[in-house]
């Protein structure tokens, strides 16, 4: 009877450079080592800087709500922004408008004497205040209640301020129509403050007209 051959079991090899799937293998390794390296590397090139968290008018004192922390990476010559390495600015004074969602720039900070406004209350014409929201410019218009000579001639209406920033719209009265008024706190200033109060003081009739190219609705 013939016997069958029997199999002679194989050691295991060990693998060689030689092996292409050793070869990629560590090629992929280093891939991904070189690619994560990178990664860390950008990720560590940007730079924390304040945004602004609303509108954000000249003329505001700064609190803790008003700026939020972002990581950006800034192109060069773009260093003159609000770094967030120290403490947001709370105390001190936008000195002009940065729009929610901006960088704020260094330069837009300042201290109390680098602020010439003052805020004035004023109550318009709902019709002339629609649409209008912190942050917006108009131009303020009034109209003195009674004739200015005696020839019964209609009071002439001036254009008292040009393009004062909207602190707030506050709230309206009256029903629909004419009879509708809205108070608003603008940005006035402090040459052209007791000229405003004044003619409020004298029940003058105030219009605020949107400035030309002024964003109005939506903000914060």
């Amino acid at each position: 009877m013939t016997e069958l051959a029997t199999p002679s079991a194989k050691r295991l090899q060990r693998p060689s450079w030689r092996d292409s799937r050793l070869v990629v293998g560590v090629l992929l390794v280093l891939l991904a080592a070189t690619l994560g390296a990178k990664a860390v590397a950008s990720a560590d090139d940007r730079t924390p800087v304040w945004v602004a968290a609303g509108n954000l008018v000249a003329g505001d004192r700064v609190d803790e709500s008003s700026f939020v922390r972002a990581d950006v990476r800034l192109a060069d010559g773009m260093g003159s922004y609000l770094t967030a390495d120290a403490p947001a600015p709370t105390g001190s004074f936008m000195v002009r408008d940065v729009r929610a969602g901006e960088l704020v720039p260094a330069s837009a900070v300042g201290g109390p004497d680098a602020v010439d406004v003052q805020r004035v209350t004023v109550r318009a014409d709902a019709m002339s205040t629609n649409g209008l929201s912190r942050g917006s410019r108009v131009d303020v218009f009034v109209t003195p209640k009674a004739p200015t000579s005696n020839d019964g001639s209609r009071p002439a209406t001036k254009k008292v301020l040009e393009s004062a920033a909207v602190a707030a719209v506050l709230t309206s009265s009256g029903g629909l129509g004419s009879g509708s008024m809205t108070s608003v706190q603008i940005y006035v200033p402090a040459a052209n403050v007791q000229p405003l109060v004044e003619a409020v003081d004298a029940e003058a009739k105030v219009t605020l007209v949107p400035s030309v190219g002024a964003v109005t609705g939506g903000g914060a």
